[in-house]
């Protein structure tokens, strides 16, 4: 990477803008712009600056000099703070560039970071999730993963893997001396399923990452004028819904998402469901069922009893979802004896008036099951990280299985050498024939 790169390091439209510039020749670049800064400025200090061309002082500014390795690339780097003007941030990208700098390519700084070994490639995904985090679970989330508790998981899954493939390797390269034995068989096993049981934790806590990440859908069913689209409105605090007395007012589905205890949760309002001959209302109602079954929670808003086949129905449609009988407007309808009839007990509320929305917002999140997590747990969240980790899972079980059928370790050790090259994936480091060669010496001490 010889090339200086330059780019904001900041959205347009604020108030200070900060440009940033990284590569061999940092610098001295950047200190034919900013007069204050040479190549022998001092590393981790923050200088006063003006920012010119020829005589011309295009703004006031500070510039922050980092040195090499001690920065986010890993090399120097140079992080110019100026105003947010659009006109002085085009202005000093097009002095850089004049100078020797080029434009960084989308991600280019952190992609320098990865390949500086600053971060490994799940780190450097985590910092587009913690930039794109929306509420307190998602930033705690990245900045677990940020942090490296998800890559020292996967360092500590990597010492077993080694140790395994290093002891079968032994059994392969001394094959023919049958009164030595490096793999104990049973020793081997037992590290394989502790081995499976670390992957298929990781892999199962992507269910509930990526629905803390996309949003937990919840849709909210029921019979035309029930007063969804009102429920909506409330749960949001927007008027996304269009709210009429008329039945069949809402055709299609609308969507938004609300924050409940730093969770997101995406609502679905659907289209009443009933029989009707317009053919317009009919897509809409069957738009209704699919998003009920894409749906985690259904909120089933009623404001009169049900009847028999109609609770039979929403059961039968209902029976893998969370559901949850929501009674509206009880200030014009209370609660009525026939409750009794439902599948449990409905929630009171007052969509309109904002009656037991507080209740519902809890049982709302209840329902999610989401289990409590610190900075310090791993919860995957990238599809891609998942495919990995049930790959591995996949080889890990074939070596789990051929060592309890007690096949040959040349088999072994290739389910292992794929087990291994799947978790790579997520990190981007592999374990070389040189690495497990040096861990054979290291702690078997052959030859010695």
């Amino acid at each position: 990477m010889t090339d200086t790169i330059c780019a904001p390091a900041t959205a347009p439209g604020g108030a200070l803008g900060i440009i940033r510039v990284s590569g061999p020749k940092a610098l001295d670049i950047a200190g034919s712009v900013c007069r204050c800064i040479s190549a022998t400025t001092p590393a981790n200090t923050i200088h006063f600056t003006r920012l010119i061309d020829g005589t011309e002082v295009i703004d006031e500014a500070m510039a922050s000099v980092f040195k090499a390795p001690h920065s986010y690339t890993g090399e120097d780097s140079v992080e110019i703070s100026c105003h947010g003007s659009q006109y002085i941030i085009n202005k000093v990208l097009e002095l850089l560039v004049k100078k020797g700098c080029r434009m960084a390519r989308p991600g280019e700084f952190t992609q320098r970071a990865y390949l500086n070994g600053k971060m490994d490639l799940s780190q450097a995904e985590a910092v587009a999730d913690l930039i794109a985090s929306t509420n307190a679970a998602t930033h705690k989330m990245a900045l677990s993963q940020l942090r490296g508790n998800f890559s020292s998981e996967l360092a500590t899954l990597r010492d077993h893997l080694l140790k395994m493939t290093s002891l079968l390797e032994l059994e392969l390269d001394f094959s023919d001396h049958e009164d030595l034995e490096f793999a104990d068989r049973s020793e081997l096993l037992e590290l394989a399923k502790n081995i499976d049981n670390k992957i298929q934790k990781l892999a199962h806590s992507f269910e509930t990452g990526n629905a803390i990440k996309q949003g937990i859908p919840v849709a909210i069913i029921g019979k035309t004028n029930v007063g969804k689209s009102t429920l909506l409105n409330r749960l949001v605090g927007d008027e996304k819904a269009i709210v009429s007395d008329i039945h069949g007012t809402t055709r299609d589905v609308i969507e938004d998402t609300t924050d409940i205890h730093g969770i997101t949760f995406r609502f679905i309002d659907t289209a009443g469901i009933r029989h009707t001959n317009d053919k317009i209302e009919q897509l809409g109602i069957e738009r209704t069922y699919k998003k009920l079954h894409e749906a985690s929670i259904i909120l089933w808003l009623i404001d009169e009893v049900p009847t028999s086949k109609e609770i039979e129905e929403i059961t039968q449609q209902t029976q893998d979802k969370s559901l949850i009988i929501v009674r509206n407007k009880i200030d014009k309808s209370p609660a009525h004896q026939d409750d009794v009839k439902l599948p449990h007990p409905p929630l009171y509320i007052s969509a309109k008036h904002g009656q037991g929305m507080g209740e519902l917002e809890e049982a709302i999140f209840q329902a999610a099951n989401i289990p409590s997590f610190s900075e310090n747990d791993v919860i995957v969240t990238s599809a891609r990280h998942y495919e990995a980790l049930t790959n591995a899972d996949n080889s890990i079980l074939r070596v789990i299985d051929g060592l309890q059928n007690d096949l040959p370790g040349d088999l072994l050790a290739e389910d292992l050498r794929l087990c291994i090259n799947h978790l790579s994936e997520i990190t981007g480091g592999q374990i070389t024939p040189q690495e497990t060669l040096n861990n054979i010496f290291k702690h078997f001490c052959v030859g010695k």
